[in-house]
């Protein structure tokens, strides 16, 4: 059997003919007529090939920005650099300003600040003036001598005349107080200057954690301060043993400022301690006769017959007893006082008003005092390094006067006070009387010191609770 293949018709020849040109223009159009995206494609690169063509092809001439592009773009800044531009925005030179002169120097004028080991005699040498000089300004005056007083950064001005020799010395003593020696015809004359302070109240509060002295410098209150603050309650408290963590003091003190600086302390105005918990309290007041005192805060007084220790801040070594041992003599004997060891030098203050029966040696004791206060009362103070100026045998002292300073003369192993307290010739306790008060205010004074105290204690709460709140903050 015979297969037959089956082949497609054959197309009349002008029909292909006709179907390869259709393709032909088929292919022209789309390469005539591209499509959108092929367009976009096209445009961005023909803009970037001109744009770099014009830039490669006219580096000197501006062209002009694309869309979006900004005037602080790199190619703005390259066209912008051409040599006519760069000439016209280089910065007008300003001519030169004249310097100021500074002010011209006195050479005959000279500032010397005093280094350590520095004397008047060595502050002349440095300033070019001779042992002469010197001789001749400080006997001037009695006056003159003070210009020897010398402190370590202290500055003189010291002022030469033509021909070398003083003309002026300076001195700042003080922010208070300026002395100064000038030549005259007639010799030197010496001036003093004081600067009157402006005075201000303070307000100064602190906890006992350790000592008075450390808490109260917390405070900000200076050394001195704080020692009329102990001697304010002296008569109450006696700060060698009745002191505790804790306690607490208030004070309102004036301040002495010179120009925005405080130069120094005035008076305390009113005070407020409060010992294991019982508030004392102190107010300042000076009577209609002049005579200023420290008072409770209702008028009565503070100042007692005996103060209550005669050093400050001293500590306890030996009380009072009847059957002491005495570690020098190896024996039980009495001690009919109290010791109060502190270092040597120690100042040692009169208990209380009173005639000096003996400034002298006696026995053990060394070194002694002994007063008679009135016909009940004496005190005796004994291994005494020495006696205060003034103080002898048949001399008056008030109360708080230094009479002498803590040592180690007679039986004494070490620097220390020992204090006897006698009433009608019978030794007793020191610790354990109990001292009369003085007169309260009373009368029409009494009036007057109340319009005082009230605004000081209320003064004193306000800035209390005043810092409470801000430390709470």
């Amino acid at each position: 059997m015979t297969s037959i293949s089956k082949t497609p018709p054959p197309y009349p020849k002008s029909h292909l003919l006709a179907a390869s040109g259709i393709a032909a223009l088929l292919s022209l159009a789309l390469l005539v007529f591209p499509s959108r995206e092929v367009e976009a494609k096209k445009t961005t690169l023909n803009l970037d090939l001109n744009a770099s063509e014009q830039l490669e092809a006219t580096p000197n001439e501006q062209q002009p920005r694309l869309p979006g592009e900004s005037s602080a773009s790199p190619f703005a800044q390259i066209d912008a650099q051409n040599p006519e531009t760069q000439q016209a925005e280089k910065p007008v030179e300003k001519p030169a300003q004249p310097v100021a002169e500074a002010p011209a120097v006195d050479p005959y004028t000279k500032l010397i600040t005093v280094a350590n080991g520095d004397t008047l005699s060595t502050v002349f040498q440095k300033a070019g003036l001779t042992p002469t000089h010197l001789h001749e300004a400080l006997n001037s005056s009695n006056d003159a001598k003070r210009f020897g007083q010398l402190k370590v950064g202290q500055v003189l001005e010291v002022k030469l005349t033509q021909d070398g020799g003083l003309q002026h010395l300076q001195s700042k003593l003080s922010d208070l107080e300026t002395i100064t020696l000038s030549k005259t015809d007639k010799g030197f004359d010496f001036k003093r200057d004081l600067t009157k302070p402006t005075v201000r109240s303070a307000y100064a509060h602190g906890v006992i954690n350790s000592s008075l002295f450390l808490s109260a410098k917390r405070a900000g209150l200076s050394h001195n301060m704080t020692m009329d603050l102990a001697n304010v309650f002296g008569y109450d408290i006696d700060f060698a043993q009745d002191i505790r963590e804790g306690d607490e003091f208030e004070v309102i003190y004036e301040q002495k400022v010179v120009n925005g600086k405080q130069v120094g302390d005035g008076a305390i105005l009113a005070a407020r301690f409060v010992n294991r918990g019982k508030p004392f309290t102190a107010v300042r007041y000076t009577n209609k006769q002049g005579s200023t005192s420290y008072y409770t805060a209702d008028g009565n007084s503070m100042r007692k017959a005996f103060i209550r220790t005669p050093v400050d801040f001293a500590r306890i070594s030996s009380r009072f007893s009847m059957g002491r041992f005495h570690p020098i003599l190896n024996k039980i004997r009495a001690h009919k006082g109290v010791d109060y060891a502190a270092p040597r030098g120690t100042p040692i203050k009169a208990a209380g008003d009173g005639r000096i029966q003996l400034a002298g040696r006696r026995g053990g004791y060394g070194n002694t005092i002994i007063i008679q206060h009135n016909k009940t009362y004496t005190t005796l103070y004994g291994h005494m390094q020495g006696f205060a100026k003034g103080i002898k045998t048949g001399s008056m002292v008030k109360q708080g006067q230094v009479i002498g300073y803590i040592g180690t003369t007679g039986l004494s192993t070490g620097p220390h006070l020992h204090y006897e307290f006698q009433v009608k010739g019978v030794h007793v306790d020191p610790l354990s009387q109990k001292l009369a008060m003085a007169d309260p205010i009373s009368g029409p004074d009494k009036t007057r010191f109340m319009q005082m105290s009230k605004p000081l204690m209320a003064q004193m709460d306000q800035e209390k609770a005043t810092m409470l709140a801000l430390n709470k903050r």
